[in-house]
């Protein structure tokens, strides 16, 4: 993790059983195994802010982020910033809107769709590819680095109905 006092202090309330102003319970976990041997690899405490799950492209390497939001407990993909429209990438009618991104390549901004039982499944790429969940400038966790080639849950829980006892790392 990377980040500045802002986030220490909010890591350290959350630790000890205090609340994040703003942030409601929402909390990003990293999971891998089914049902009750699941292991959580990283709890992340979220904010009102977007949080972005981010790798280099595999084919051409420049760098995709795809931005959720949390919004009423519903996980939502808000936006993708797209350097290119390389495999498997682009812009599909109705689904949000296409833009030219300031700092270059194509912004697909207003999404706002739903994650379905706020649960996104994916297979962690080799360290080149360096998934990571950015969350503002407060923490980026390489996925790659943690639990490369494997297959992982991103889920949002409720912090609060968890109970005090969620640990963050």
């Amino acid at each position: 993790m990377r980040g500045g006092l802002g986030w220490a202090i909010r890591l350290m309330l959350v630790l000890h059983g205090g609340s994040v102003a703003g942030a409601g319970c929402a909390l990003l976990q990293v999971t891998s195994g089914e049902g009750g041997t699941q292991a959580v690899h990283a709890s992340v405490p979220l904010a009102e802010e977007p949080w972005c799950l981010a790798w280099n492209h595999s084919v051409a390497g420049f760098t995709v982020r795809d931005c959720f939001a949390v919004r009423a407990g519903q996980l939502l993909l808000v936006s993708s910033h797209q350097p290119d429209f390389a495999a498997g990438l682009g812009h599909f009618e109705g689904r949000g809107e296409f833009r030219q991104h300031p700092r270059g390549g194509y912004l697909i901004a207003g999404i706002d769709e739903p994650v379905p039982n706020n649960r996104l499944t994916l297979r962690v790429g080799a360290p080149s590819v360096a998934h990571r969940i950015e969350v503002g400038d407060h923490a980026t966790i390489n996925l790659s680095e943690r639990v490369g080639q494997r297959r992982v849950t991103l889920r949002v829980v409720d912090a609060c109905r968890a109970g005090r006892s969620v640990r963050v790392y």
